[in-house]
């Protein structure tokens, strides 16, 4: 017998789009009422599952995590109501973890590109120059139609954020990486880091804090999202404040990027900049924050809609998943009110489907 989910509610198929009368048979979505009653009916504001878009699974503090550890990580995940998961980054090989119904579906980047001695111990491939366009390459072949590089990092003999690649060689391997059909998106916190990145024609820009009006019609120009990880970018006094003593400059940098964090987000916003929302979860932040991400990008000034947009619909469309459509996999949320009035209900998830299985 099929299992047959009816879900009574508004169906939110859209940011402005609302009908009602949907099912999940055997885990795909359907609007066509079935002959055979619902073994369950689940009542709330359905949406798609929450996309982050940037987050690491299977990666922790020091590097590639367990499978028991990792599958913790995507669990937290899924109880929040994250249902489709951009991995960002991970030292460790998680195909596996896509073969698995009972967490979040996984689209890979594979493991970081940084500089030698720049970066996280343990994370990803520290390179030098030269090397950037050939492991750019193996890591689009390797990865699910994604590449991640560090776009800057401390330098410790400037004492401040520099880049990690000369610019050149950032927009050679940028164009291998599309040669081999992926797409780049790149870690920046500095202003000037942006500029190489846009000239190099990236596809994506992870945290953005030092987005400055002159990249912000660039952006729109260029259609490159941003993914502001502002959960992530609250951690920079204290990033600050353990530099200060031996890195002052470096200190009092990330200490303006922080200050200007929801500034930036809002005019990039107003500005018609594609925003998703993810949070970086992974290393020092804990997974399963995906309200907390909303609620940040709410804080910064997008509306209640827009921010559901950049963690629901517009993210899937983005990454090219489907929503809410005839024959969908089954993976919806169900909040008690509407989200795009009421943001805070999206922290308080009435239901949970993932693949046409009740979570919660």
């Amino acid at each position: 017998m099929a299992n047959i989910i009816e879900f009574s509610g508004p169906v939110l198929v859209s940011a402005d789009q609302e009908r009602r009368g949907l099912w999940s048979i055997d885990g795909e979505l359907t609007f066509e009422r079935p002959v055979a009653p619902p073994d369950r009916v689940l009542d709330g504001w359905v949406l798609p599952g929450f996309v982050d878009a940037h987050c690491h699974i299977g990666l922790g503090a020091g590097g590639a995590v367990d499978e028991q550890a990792t599958l913790a990580q995507a669990r937290a995940d899924l109880d929040a109501g994250t249902l489709l998961i951009r991995d960002c980054g991970s030292p460790g090989d998680t195909r596996w973890v896509q073969q698995r119904t009972d967490v979040p579906r996984l689209i890979r980047s594979g493991r970081h590109i940084a500089r030698s001695r720049r970066y996280l111990r343990g994370f990803g491939h520290e390179i030098e120059p030269h090397e950037l366009v050939e492991t750019v390459r193996k890591e689009a072949r390797d990865g699910d139609g994604w590449v991640k590089l560090v776009g800057d990092w401390i330098d410790r003999g400037v004492g401040d954020l520099a880049a990690s690649f000369p610019a050149e060689t950032v927009k050679d391997a940028i164009a291998a990486a599309h040669d081999e059909g992926a797409r780049v998106t790149v870690h920046c916190f500095a202003e000037d880091t942006i500029d190489d990145m846009l000239d190099a024609n990236i596809d994506c820009i992870e945290h953005a804090t030092g987005l400055l009006p002159r990249h912000i019609s660039r952006l729109v120009e260029q259609s490159v999202p941003i993914v502001p990880t502002l959960v992530n970018v609250a951690t920079f006094p204290e990033i600050a404040a353990q530099a200060a003593p031996k890195f002052p400059e470096y200190a009092d940098h990330m200490i303006r990027l922080w200050e200007r964090r929801r500034e930036r987000v809002l005019e990039a916003f107003e500005a018609g900049v594609s925003i998703y929302a993810g949070t970086d979860a992974g290393s020092v932040i804990k997974h399963g924050r995906i309200a907390d991400e909303m609620k940040e990008l709410h804080d910064a000034g997008l509306p209640p809609a827009a921010v559901v947009h950049a963690a629901a619909w517009g993210a899937r469309e983005w990454l090219g998943v489907e929503g809410i459509i005839e024959g969908a996999r089954a993976d919806v949320v169900l909040c008690s009110d509407d989200p795009r009035r009421d943001l805070g209900t999206t922290a308080e998830l009435k239901h949970i489907v993932l693949g046409g299985n009740v979570v919660r």
